[in-house]
């Protein structure tokens, strides 16, 4: 059954013109409010995830559950259908378990709060914040186990409950969520930082309906869903051929040896509506990499490509999912059946915003990006503060690290930066203030971006030393099929972690791996992928590549992927440029739209040689050929 509203005034909303000005004071009224619930997040959390990261996505929808501000797409409609309950004043929603809202959060981590804002009796509209705890009990530090077989050994699981049911707070159901975990004063604040952030929007929500009125608030919100509708119908004829595109990519592997799994997507254009199709993407894993994707969560990214390559002025909210569907087939790595773990859904959303590149670009290759989202890389440790004064105290780090950004029609992809929304990265004095760990190193990886016209951005090199002995886990992606270049550009260089222990040993480290025991002096060398090149690397302005050279960014040998000499003395050999250019034209021949580097049979053979270590195995569905 769905949900019941409960509406002590169930007068029904009136439609009214609105005028220019007016729409214009209310769109920006509320996405200042979007912004002071962020404000109020960072300000009340305690976790560096979301104190120092901003790991967490607001919401404000109007009264049917659309959303009208925020980042990742409105979950309430899905919600609304599966929760059996009513919805009343004074109440508010709290879970974490993907699977009881279709996918709207991806893994169990991310614990969200959705409030109700009723006036005067009516409903006007929804607030929503959801962020990642750092940990959720289960069966490692962290709660995002590699290993896991299914959800149930990944944490916490909270459906869709009341924590707060007609003004009342549930103290006994908090005092249960916060007994499975192993930071509950982390969490405790995190998750009043959630709920602060819901409260704060929905005083904002009433003063702007208070100010205008219910029913120039209410239509003002369908006009910007409206608005939002037109354009976008526009953008989509435009860009969005009725021929079929198909694009695919891989996560490299699962962290148990298997890989790399394909994603794969067609899209096409049906009269005005757009259709995306997941068909040919590799079933799920028996490991955590599964992403449930939520179909109105893919059609947020969608739009908000689209709009960001096309049309920046264009405000992205729910408006236009009408005129798209998302076909995702059961069974799949991006709907896998329960209960399947989710924990390490992270590879496969970064991939998925590499495949809308591809996907959108090769109509147009002019606005084509290079690969580079690609991951979220994660860095876990853990252990007993055993330096003096510290008093053998627990601590426990998650922290989400950056890489390079692709190149772009418009110019360098950046070095060491998150495409997420908002993120920031942890800074390194907060780390050595408050975990026994020193930064021997920050700085971007040289030539690890694609050579082009438009370099991709450096990946960046991470050197913590450890001051007392614990256990690390990585989680990271990227390491063995690498981000592919455009228009001619070279691939980004791949990931690979280093283990330098304190006699000077080097030791590689996966990508994917748990409970790596570290002593005090050892050194993690954290590197991330860079990445892929825009256009040409022959068209690089040679005086551009040295001074990069200069900058640490791109080194003496990495310069001749440009195709450019430097004589001892760090100057440009013109003479040498022009030659090597010619012969590197010669012998590469024409550019092409793609470049993916080796072929994924290639990959294997040279694996071990080029990183250090083994090759995956195709992957495997024991579950499927159970079921046969």
């Amino acid at each position: 059954m769905p949900a019941t509203i409960v509406e002590t005034n169930p007068t029904p909303f009136n439609r009214v013109e609105i005028d220019p000005v007016t729409l214009e004071v209310i769109e920006n009224a509320l996405r200042n409010a979007r912004i002071e619930m962020d404000a109020t997040l960072v300000r009340t959390a305690m976790s560096p995830g979301i104190r120092e990261q901003g790991d967490a996505f607001p919401l404000i929808a109007d009264h049917t559950g659309k959303m009208i501000v925020g980042q990742f797409g409105s979950f309430i409609g899905g919600f609304l259908k599966s929760f059996d309950g009513t919805l009343e004043e004074g109440d508010m929603i709290f879970l974490s378990d993907p699977y009881s809202c279709e996918g709207a959060i991806s893994h169990s981590n991310d614990w969200l709060v959705l409030l109700p804002v009723f006036k005067d009796g009516r409903l006007l509209a929804y607030t929503a914040m959801f962020g990642h705890q750092s940990d959720i009990g289960g069966k490692v530090v962290g709660s995002m186990p590699i290993n896991a077989r299914s959800i149930f050994e990944e944490g916490v699981r909270i459906p869709p409950v009341k924590i707060w049911k007609k003004g009342e707070y549930n103290a006994d159901l908090m005092k249960l969520v916060m007994h499975q975990t192993r930071k509950p004063d982390w969490c405790q604040a995190d998750l009043n930082a959630l709920i602060a952030s819901c409260r704060v929007a929905a005083r904002r929500v009433a003063e702007i309906a208070e100010r205008f009125g219910d029913d120039v608030y209410v239509s003002a919100t369908q006009e910007l869903l409206a608005r939002n509708h037109r354009a976008m119908k526009q953008l989509l004829g435009q860009a969005v051929s009725e021929e079929p595109v198909s694009f695919e990519d891989y996560i490299c592997d699962d962290g148990m040896g298997y890989g790399p799994y394909k994603i794969k997507c067609t899209m096409r254009r049906e009269g005005e509506k757009v259709v995306l199709d997941f068909d040919g993407t590799d079933p799920q894993s028996s490991a955590s990499i599964n992403f449930y994707l939520n179909e109105n969560m893919f059609k947020m990214f969608f739009g908000i490509y689209m709009i960001m390559v096309f049309d920046p002025q264009i405000l992205f909210n729910d408006g236009f999912y009408d005129l798209i569907e998302v076909r995702i087939p059961e069974g799949s790595l991006l709907k896998p059946k329960f209960p399947a773990a989710l924990s390490g859904r992270t590879h496969a959303l970064g991939r998925i915003f590499d495949i809308l590149g591809g996907l959108l670009g090769q109509k147009t290759p002019e606005f084509l990006n290079a690969a580079g989202f690609s991951s979220s890389p994660h860095l876990f440790y853990s252990g007993n503060d055993t330096r003096p004064g510290k008093g053998n105290q627990w601590f426990q780090l998650f922290q989400i690290g950056f890489g390079g950004i692709p190149g772009r029609p418009m110019g360098d992809g950046p070095d060491g930066h998150s495409l997420w929304p908002g993120f920031t990265n942890v800074p390194n004095e907060f780390l050595e203030r408050y975990f026994p760990m020193m930064i021997e190193g920050y700085e971007t990886e040289p030539d690890s971006g694609g050579a082009g016209l438009h370099r991709g951005g450096n990946g960046i090199r991470m050197s913590y030393r450890f001051l007392a002995e614990g256990t690390i886990s990585i989680h990271d992606d990227r390491w063995f099929v690498p981000p592919w270049g455009v228009n001619g550009g070279d691939p980004g260089k791949r990931a690979r972690k280093i283990l330098e222990k304190a006699d000077g040993t080097q030791i590689i480290v996966g990508n994917k791996v748990e409970d790596v025991e570290v002593e005090a002096g050892d050194i993690l060398h954290f590197i991330t992928w860079g990445g892929g090149g825009w256009g040409d690397p022959l068209e690089r302005d040679p005086a551009l590549v040295a001074k990069e050279i200069t900058q640490g960014l791109v080194t003496v040998e990495g310069a001749r992927a440009y195709g450019v000499v430097i004589t001892a003395d760090g100057s440009i050999d013109m003479a040498g440029t022009t030659a090597l250019r010619d012969s590197m034209r010669t012998q590469r021949g024409p550019t092409t739209v793609f470049n993916f580097g080796p072929g994924i049979e290639a990959l294997r053979a040279g694996c071990e040689a080029e990183t250090g270590l083994p090759a995956p195995i195709q992957p495997t569905w024991p579950h499927l050929e159970a079921a046969e």
